[in-house]
């Protein structure tokens, strides 16, 4: 679940309390075959694979995006699988439109068959579903839409237009024949990162951590409660402090917010928000941060970044691209764990070495639970798993048993019957909480 807009956000309080935007768990797809790489005539970027670093084709830090001023529709290329993603930001935010980005663009560099256009900084709604309307009639083959908002236009435009696939990069539903979405469990690399975490504040003598989170909505929420749990693993006495920004793309106020952390004492920054520019508060002022969603966005300030969870869309995407060329392409609601390899830490993966600031001490016991996550032997519903107390010492989660999928994104009553959810339970322990360590409480949607 990821990027809402305003207006669905103020929506989403009527109709749900805290909704995820995360899709149900379904079976991962099957690996990815690659196709002979060979040039493509879309001028791909670098590759975001898990086991490799790609140059970085743009800067990752990038303060501006230019403005929205309307929208050129890319041309298809005759002969090829036709491509187009439809991205909510600047497609060199330096995380998560440009992971998308990229992800989409290195498939044309490993079958070249496959050609890829993108447009950028499309809002929901008329926006959206002008360019996504525009996009099918030039005859693109895939659509992908990359903001939980673009959910019901697409799903509309799949009706319209029965021959083009729509994959959505969030959300609850799916036709079953031309439409479904796509998230994946991003608490594993967060659960990761706070094992860094707490051992960077154990070396420190600091355990004060802190977190820019965008939104008060089960995601960020998730996502907060999986890295403070890692760094109980390493901390005990560690505790985390949170800075809610209400937006998931503003490089000052993500500056802004980190300032006020670290003017608290916060020796550690975590970013749930899109840029990195976080991390260079925290350079600035001579403390840590991990990056987020983009495999590069160490960049500004690698001496000082611990670590990025990111997304490796690219393999995944690969996939889904053949499948629907081939006819066998089977939508749902997929939420994928790390042993898809939709999700990384960096400077864990194969082939890279961790940064700088992280302990030795602690690199062998990150490395031995990512082996047990890539393995499919430790998931987010082991990371979930009880005892689990919230920050005012009552347990949410008794021993022995772990949170469901619906409780994960926090997926109700209201948000079943709101969305037409048949197929989905509600959730009895809703990603509403904070974990004990997490200071402070969870404020109402503005």
């Amino acid at each position: 679940m990821r990027h809402l807009y305003k207006i669905s956000l103020l929506m989403a309080v009527i109709v749900m309390l805290l909704s995820a935007c995360g899709p149900a768990a379904t079976q991962a797809p099957a690996a990815a075959t690659q196709a002979p790489a060979v040039a493509a005539t879309t001028a791909p970027v670098a590759a975001p694979a898990a086991t490799d670093v790609p140059a970085a084709t743009v800067a990752p830090a990038a303060t501006t995006a230019p403005a929205a001023t309307g929208f050129q529709i890319p041309e298809i290329t005759a002969g090829k699988f036709n491509v187009a993603v439809v991205l909510i930001g600047f497609h060199a935010d330096g995380g998560w439109s440009q992971a998308h980005t990229e992800g989409a663009q290195w498939i044309a560099t490993q079958d070249p068959n496959i050609a890829v256009q993108y447009v950028e900084l499309v809002n929901p709604g008329p926006d959206a579903e002008s360019v996504m309307r525009s996009l099918a009639r030039k005859g693109f083959d895939l659509i992908l839409g990359t903001t939980f908002e673009y959910g019901p236009t697409m799903e509309a435009l799949a009706e319209e237009f029965p021959k083009v696939a729509f994959l959505h990069l969030t959300g609850y539903r799916s036709n079953g024949t031309n439409y479904g979405n796509l998230m994946g469990a991003m608490e594993d690399m967060k659960y990761l990162a706070g094992m860094v975490a707490g051992a960077r504040a154990v070396a420190d003598k600091n355990p004060k951590l802190g977190y820019v989170a965008p939104w008060p909505l089960p995601e960020v929420i998730r996502l907060g409660n999986a890295f403070m749990l890692g760094a109980k693993v390493t901390c005990p006495d560690c505790t985390m402090e949170v800075r809610w920004i209400n937006t998931w793309y503003d490089p000052d106020k993500e500056k802004q917010a980190a300032q006020s952390l670290i003017d608290a004492g916060v020796g550690i920054v975590l970013i749930g928000s899109d840029t990195p520019g976080p991390l260079v508060a925290a350079s600035n002022a001579g403390k840590w941060a991990f990056t987020y969603d983009y495999i590069n966005s160490c960049a500004p300030a690698p001496e000082k970044c611990l670590g990025a969870p990111y997304w490796n869309w690219g393999p995944i995407y690969l996939d889904i691209a053949h499948q629907v060329k081939a006819g066998t392409w089977k939508p749902g609601n997929s939420y994928l764990d790390a042993d898809s390899g939709i999700v990384g830490f960096y400077g864990f993966m194969d082939g890279q070495t961790p940064q700088p600031g992280v302990p030795a001490e602690v690199v062998a016991l990150v490395q031995a639970k990512l082996a047990e996550m890539k393995a499919g032997k430790f998931t987010r519903f082991d990371i979930f798993k009880g005892p689990i107390k919230d920050n005012t010492g009552k347990e949410i989660v008794p021993a022995g048993k772990s949170l469901t999928q619906e409780d994960l994104e926090g997926i109700d009553a209201g948000t079943i019957a709101a969305f037409n959810l048949t197929d989905r339970t509600a959730c009895t322990i809703c990603m509403n909480w904070l974990v004990d360590g997490i200071l402070g409480t969870i404020p109402a949607m503005p």
